[in-house]
């Protein structure tokens, strides 16, 4: 590179680079080095550019990797490297730009070196050209230091105890992305790497030390979120006539071009991509979560896992057990403010599950807080914005949600939080609503987007599993949201009855409802040999109304029918088909949650029985289907009791006039006659090899979402493109 160097375009032809990647050994003494690292261009601020680099520096890494058996000019720059790190605490209290400057450089070279090296060659491989030195071709030192552990803990040391100023910044950032370009080796393997020679030194060694002082160093940068330098903070003073620079410079330094301190400078690269106001804070992140997801040892657990399992509060002064190891404190108040803010991007909603699935001292911290609005509407707004999102982000955003669903403190808290105007909720204008009754609206709008669009079990199964967990302290509802729970089970109601149509009746001819009722026997049973696709469709009522007298023997031989079909037919089922276990399910779901409201907080949900009651026609008819019969006896026993303090109400009551029954009926209602159910209560549990799931979605976050840092998508063999 060197001082001549000004454009991405002009590296391959570069006589500092060449010379590096020649077959010429240099010493680590050479003055050659400061002339390597005295470089300066406008930094990588797209993809496109980055894209550019790679391509721009591909044919000297190669010939690097060909040449480096002979002269150890890999292991020359790292020790060079290693060597002014030592100084580099020094260097930054007393602002000395110049060294940390070409510190910075050496450490872009060994970065950009790294990720090729790691591409081109196997774990093994690399670990020699760590060895390497200038020695007869192929040959290498067995007894030589450990260059790849050393660097490392060298990064380690770099990121925990140089003090974050202007000019240490994009040091700071490198070192980050450094350690990251080391483990993405898994970026080029589909299957997980669980004993990979890069987990063993981060794992064990002399890198174990530092586990707990780095896993709260870039959590400190995520919850402190500093901003990159402006633009001019490392502009060096030059003489007027911009002949060079008034320091003091080695007799072999070239000073050329030395403007501005921009190579690898993240301050530019922010301006690219706005959503990364603070690119350390990312970078941090993003290393976090791939440490964290590191597969445990053979002989060990992962220790930056543990380190995030057990850390506590600055302001908890209980002593720390000794049995779990790498512990730390941290300011949890800063940590929740934070992860309230950052909930917009996918690493940082990751962080939040992490935090609130493995650490119960966070967990129990959060859980406590009297402001958990803040934390709780992010996460519905990317729910809510579900067709925005990825895939992940959602399915993540609402395992948040079902764990936040497990506590009955939180559950009830929620329905005390009145929330006013709500401007991103667009269905309709909520001036005033409590947070509880806006999560019902989101959760089941959610649920409505997948068994329309994604159709994903998990998805809707974990929607539900939250809605149950609140049900018993539903508080209050929303008029909107009680009328959403009710018809949207009405929705699935009807949807069943259109799949029987659909499955027992595909050729209908008959127009009639009496043509029906004129071939129907005595007991019911030949209705399943008719075709009367339009009767169900536009008789549902009365149809269902006619099969609970004969008592349903025909939807119970058709879903028997259905399943026996399911296991013993081959030929694959329409897609109708296939849906009605699924809605089934879904309705099952859905009544056991109006039923656990009913029994649990009757008389705090007076809106749930009007929308109950409203709708009563179409409950009445599914009384005694087999499926729901016993989850059907409290909801028929409400609208059966509630209807009957109407009907002597008189007729042309107003909306008030009906509340207000509803209230006085709720005081009458014998409570014993409503039958106890087990508590609804679903708790989430992590799949037994949770990193199939996380190890490709936090590499897919780190290649889509790292600062200055790009891969060949066609190389990535981790996850492919259109999943991440």
């Amino acid at each position: 590179m060197g001082s001549n160097s000004s454009r991405i375009s002009d590296l391959p032809k570069n006589e500092y680079l060449k010379k590096l990647s020649g077959t010429e050994s240099i010493s680590e003494n050479d003055p050659f080095w400061n002339q390597l690292l005295s470089f300066s261009f406008p930094a990588p601020t797209s993809s496109t550019e980055l894209k550019l680099l790679e391509e721009a520096t591909i044919s000297v890494c190669r010939s690097l990797v060909e040449n480096n058996p002979r002269t150890g000019n890999l292991g020359a720059l790292i020790k060079v490297f290693l060597s002014r790190t030592k100084e580099l605490k020094l260097s930054a209290e007393c602002q000395n730009h110049i060294f940390i400057w070409q510190t910075h450089n050496a450490l872009f070279i060994i970065c950009c070196l790294l990720k090729v090296f790691i591409y081109e060659m196997s774990e093994e491989e690399l670990q020699l050209h760590f060895t390497y030195e200038e020695k007869s071709p192929g040959s290498y030192s067995s007894d030589s230091e450990d260059l790849l552990e050393e660097l490392l803990c060298s990064l380690m040391q770099l990121i925990t105890d140089i003090p974050l100023l202007d000019i240490t910044y994009e040091i700071s950032v490198e070192a980050i992305s450094t350690m990251v370009v080391f483990l993405s080796c898994q970026l080029f393997h589909k299957e997980i790497l669980r004993q990979s020679i890069s987990q063993k030194y981060l794992m064990q060694g002399r890198c174990l030390p530092y586990t707990s002082k780095l896993v709260k160093t870039l959590l400190y940068n995520f919850i402190r979120q500093e901003k990159p330098p402006p633009p001019g903070a490392h502009v060096f003073s030059q003489q007027t006539d911009g002949g060079g620079l008034l320091y003091g410079l080695a007799s072999g330094v070239a000073t050329g071009l030395w403007t501005v301190f921009t190579l690898g400078s993240v301050g530019s690269k922010a301006a690219a991509t706005p959503e990364f106001s603070s690119p350390l804070a990312n970078q941090s992140l993003l290393l976090l979560l791939v440490l964290a997801n590191l597969t445990d040892a053979p002989d060990a657990p992962n220790p930056y896992r543990q380190a995030i399992m057990s850390f506590k509060n600055t302001q908890d002064n209980s002593p720390f057990p000794s049995s779990i190891p790498h512990t730390f404190q941290i300011n949890f108040n800063s940590l929740y403010t934070a992860l309230c803010e950052q909930q917009t991007s996918d690493q940082a909603t990751l962080l939040l599950y992490t935090l609130l699935h493995q650490n119960s001292n966070i967990r129990t911290y959060m859980l406590a807080r009297t402001d958990m609005e803040n934390l709780v509407l992010p996460i519905l707004e990317i729910l809510y914005h579900v067709e925005e999102r990825n895939a992940h982000h959602v399915y993540m955003a609402l395992i948040v949600l079902l764990i936040l669903t497990e506590d009955d403190g939180f559950n009830r808290s929620i329905h005390e939080v009145i929330l006013k105007n709500i401007t991103w909720y667009s269905e309709r204008v909520l001036t005033e609503i409590s947070l509880g009754s806006l999560l019902i609206l989101v959760v089941i709008r959610t649920i409505q987007y997948n068994m329309t669009r994604t159709r994903d079990k998990y998805l809707h199964t974990n929607c539900l599993a939250a809605l149950a967990n609140m049900s018993s302290q539903f508080r209050s509802l929303h008029q909107y949201a009680a009328q959403r729970i009710i018809s949207y089970t009405c929705r699935h109601l009807r949807r069943y009855v259109y799949v029987l149509d659909k499955l027992y009746f595909p050729h209908s001819h008959c127009s009639t409802l009496q043509h029906c009722f004129s071939t129907l026997s005595d007991n019911g049973e030949e209705l399943l040999s008719l075709t009367c696709s339009h009767i169900l469709r536009s008789y549902a009522s009365s149809l269902f109304s006619l099969l609970s007298k004969k008592h349903n023997k025909v939807l119970e031989q058709a879903t028997q029918s259905l399943r026996g079909s399911l296991s013993s037919n081959d030929v694959p089922l329409p897609d109708y088909a296939q849906d009605l276990n699924v809605i089934e399910e879904v309705i099952r779901m859905m009544l056991e949650i109006i039923n656990s409201c009913l029994t649990n907080s009757l008389h705090h949900n007076p809106n749930l029985v009007y929308a109950l009651l409203y709708k009563r026609d179409l409950f009445e008819q599914f009384r005694t289907h087999p499926s729901f019969q016993d989850i059907m006896q409290n909801i028929d026993l409400v609208i059966t009791f509630f209807s009957s303090r109407l009907l002597q109400a008189g007729a042309e009551l107003s909306v008030e006039r009906v509340l207000e029954i509803i209230k006085q009926g709720v005081v009458a209602l014998p409570k014993d006659r409503l039958k106890k159910f087990p508590e609804l209560k679903f708790k989430y549990v992590e799949e037994e090899q949770p990193e199939e799931f996380f190890i490709p979605y936090v590499w897919s976050l780190v290649y889509n979402s790292a600062v200055g840092l790009y891969w060949n998508p066609q190389d990535i063999q981790l996850f492919t493109m259109d999943s991440n």
